[in-house]
């Protein structure tokens, strides 16, 4: 659904919510896919979404589960005892219900697993081993396998006493005697191929196979790559684990999109958009201490040149301009050396390369811009000195936010630190310090 349908949806769903019966809504969220469903609940306040909760059916919110974000799952799923989670358990594909585990407190954890059958526990708990953010923790362990040897008519008489398939299957698994990763059988060779020549004749052997403790990341980027629907999971001796599926990798893409937007701003992926008041509260601070911080170095910086700014006002009108220019030109380069990292473009052998090349645009930018600057400044103020300073102020400060953006991916990554998330404040910090420095300082040789 686009998005100009999904806020038709939402706005016939409010209007029949607020002024008609709830029959009516009852109706109307009851044509909704789950992801559908889930939107809606997320655009609510949260005593809202409990009303509207109880208007959908049972096998409705199950499915529905999967689709919300951490923040408003964490809130039905206090509300729901282990007997509904593990009716839960029966509609949803073991790599979801194990995403909606992962929510819950171990005791509650614990509790469900228990009432599992045997077999469902145990796929349930050798996805909760891995890292959420690993291939481990997104596949599926609903596989179908065959071996190279059967012939392609044994594997249709398999299929037809199957009846059903896992959904997004477009291939099987090839696999030896001892359930070690072989090849993948495409459909399409399945359907088109003679029924009595051999798995081995057919399989497509070359089909990536992914370790299990790859990231998620990784994983999405291989499938870009080779334009995959599923791939098996091996562990690290080959042997089959699960696989993945396209629709987990597409979550994987939308959710590393929404961070880069979302974490810049000091918000948590999963933040409730309704969120109680308190727990933004409590979430924003700390990113406004740190960028309160930051603030009190750059105010530091100007108070050491306080007797020349009160000699030369005009200093105070321009000290936006270099600050500002240095954080635009270092926010470009940190972006796209942080999307080059992401696409794999970026590794030691082409990073000094890379700097070079900031060095060079910076240093022609920052000349074409300084100049144009320095004209209007030397005219507006009748003080070609000014002018000259605080050209030469910008493209010192437009360079040094460029090569601190080439670098500070790596210098943060090496310190264990996100630098999607703390990249913009160091940076920040580090064109408003130098640019107020070098300007000022500039400002204080020439008017002494």
């Amino acid at each position: 659904m686009s998005a100009p349908e999904s806020l038709d949806t939402l706005e016939q769903v409010i209007e029949t919510f607020r002024h008609r019966s709830a029959d009516e809504t009852r109706i109307l969220l009851a044509s909704l896919r789950p992801a559908e469903v889930a939107n809606v609940l997320e655009s609510f306040p949260p005593k809202v979404r409990f009303i509207m909760w109880d208007l959908i059916d049972e096998e409705s919110q199950n499915h529905t589960l999967q689709h919300l974000n951490e923040d408003v799952l964490a809130d039905f799923l206090e509300e729901m005892d282990p007997a509904q989670l593990v009716a839960a358990s029966d509609e949803l594909d073991t790599d979801d219900f194990a995403d909606v585990l992962q929510q819950l407190p171990q005791s509650i954890t614990d509790q469900v697993l228990a009432r599992l059958d045997s077999r469902d526990r145990a796929r349930v708990e050798a996805i909760l081993s891995y890292d959420e953010e690993s291939a481990g923790g997104l596949m599926n362990t609903d596989t179908i396998t065959v071996r190279p040897r059967h012939a392609l008519e044994l594997v249709f008489r398999y299929l037809r006493q199957r009846k059903d398939l896992p959904e997004t299957t477009d291939a099987l698994i090839v696999v030896n005697s001892r359930d070690e990763y072989v090849g993948m059988l495409p459909f399409s060779k399945l359907l088109t191929s003679d029924p009595t020549v051999t798995v081995r004749e057919v399989m497509d052997s070359q089909a990536p196979a992914i370790p299990v403790a790859m990231s998620d990341t990784e994983v999405a980027r291989l499938f870009s790559d080779e334009d995959l629907i599923s791939a098996a999971v091996i562990d690290s001796g080959g042997k089959l684990l699960g696989r993945i599926t396209i629709d987990d990798v597409v979550d994987v893409i939308i959710e590393d999109a929404d961070e880069a937007v979302l974490v810049r701003a000091g918000l948590d992926l999963d933040e409730d958009t309704f969120a109680p008041v308190h727990r933004s509260v409590r979430r924003r601070a700390i990113w406004l201490g740190i960028n309160l911080i930051t603030a009190f170095i750059a105010a530091a910086v100007i108070n050491v040149f306080e007797d020349t700014i009160v000699k030369v006002v005009a200093l105070a009108v321009l000290m936006p301009i270099v600050a500002s220019m240095g954080g635009i030109a270092g926010t470009q380069t940190l972006t796209l050396v942080i999307r080059g990292e992401a696409l794999g473009h970026l590794g030691r052998g082409n990073r000094t390369w890379l700097v070079n090349r900031e060095f060079i645009i910076a240093v022609l930018n920052g000349l074409l811009w300084a100049t144009l600057v320095a004209i209007t400044a030397a005219v507006a103020f009748q003080d070609i000195s000014l002018g000259l300073v605080i050209a030469t102020a910008m493209i010192i400060t437009i360079v040094v936010a460029a090569v601190s953006g080439s670098l500070l991916p790596s210098i943060l990554r090496h310190m264990n630190i996100d630098p999607a998330i703390a990249g913009g404040v160091v940076l920040t910090t580090i064109t408003d310090v130098t640019g107020f420095f070098v300007f000022l300082g500039l400002a204080s040789l020439v008017y002494a």
